[in-house]
């Protein structure tokens, strides 16, 4: 595996490579990586000749401080994984390398960011959609690879590529999830021994939400949700919707949208979790 922290030395290699023909894969991460990113290498290498991979923790996405300077990082432990799946490049630029001018732009997504991680993380789809736009610029990979985790970051990127006419396939990849169904994610180091333990019935309520379609109406499927959540005050509930697949706008009724999804994030703690679960 070749590293690389500047722009101009991993673009060089990697022009070289496409000279030769290769085709590229690219999983962009901030690092801390689990089983859920080993998941998209994997697809990624099977699908390409070469794999790229990106670890940048990228500071202005996130609207709260406090999450940056907490966010887990151990670069010498991701390697480690990364040579496991056979990864050929990283690119692990600092801020300086990335943003060496204040960042300016600003993208307008619409609906899309106007709900759910849009309304309560303001800006935070706008540093998403910078970072990923200068990133595919610098990588220019065939696929770059996604986890439907983050489905509404997912769907953002997408419409991103569309409006930029970026020459890169979307691959979306399904949630990777721990034994006990709790969504595999960096932030799953932050938690305690006993948070940990009772994380699990996020995913566990979403499973009993499934169920109780079509019996239950959307919005009664919705107070059912908030329900479970009362008595445990260790859990704060910032949001449940059900929303449409495509402009993850709110619904009404089971049959307003072909494809309609369940999404969550929860307070654990001082840890933010997200999962989403897909009702039809």
């Amino acid at each position: 595996m070749k590293t690389f922290s500047t722009i101009l030395s991993v673009q060089q290699f990697l022009s070289e490579k496409k000279a030769e023909g290769k085709t590229l894969g690219f999983v962009p991460t901030m690092g801390a990586l689990h089983k859920g990113h080993l998941e998209l290498m994997r697809r990624a290498k099977e699908e390409n000749e070469l794999l790229a991979v990106s670890i940048f923790v990228n500071p202005i996405q996130f609207n709260n401080p406090e999450d940056l300077k907490k966010y887990p990082r151990d670069l010498e432990k991701d390697k480690l994984m990364l040579e496991q799946v056979g990864c050929d490049v990283l690119f692990a630029p600092d801020v300086d390398e990335m943003y060496p001018e204040p960042v300016k732009k600003v993208y307008h997504f619409g609906k899309l960011e106007e709900v759910m991680e849009g309304e309560f993380r303001p800006g935070h789809f706008n540093g998403v959609a910078i970072v990923v736009k200068k990133l595919f610029d610098i990588i220019k990979p065939g696929k770059a690879y996604f986890g439907e985790k983050d489905f509404q970051q997912l769907a953002i990127i997408q419409q991103l590529v569309r409006m930029e006419n970026i020459p890169v396939s979307i691959v979306a990849c399904p949630i990777v999830r721990e034994k006990d169904g709790l969504a595999m994610s960096s932030r799953n180091e932050r938690l305690t021994e006993e948070e940990r333990k009772i994380a699990p019935f996020i995913y566990q309520t979403l499973t009993k939400a499934v169920s109780q379609m079509p019996d239950k109406s959307p919005h009664e499927v919705m107070d059912w949700v908030y329900e479970q959540f009362e008595p445990k005050p260790i859990f704060e509930l910032e949001y449940f919707e059900l929303a449409d697949d495509k402009e993850l706008q709110p619904v009404q009724s089971w049959k307003e949208a072909k494809g309609i999804v369940g999404f969550i994030a929860v307070h654990l703690g001082k840890v933010r979790l997200i999962d989403n679960i897909r009702f039809i």
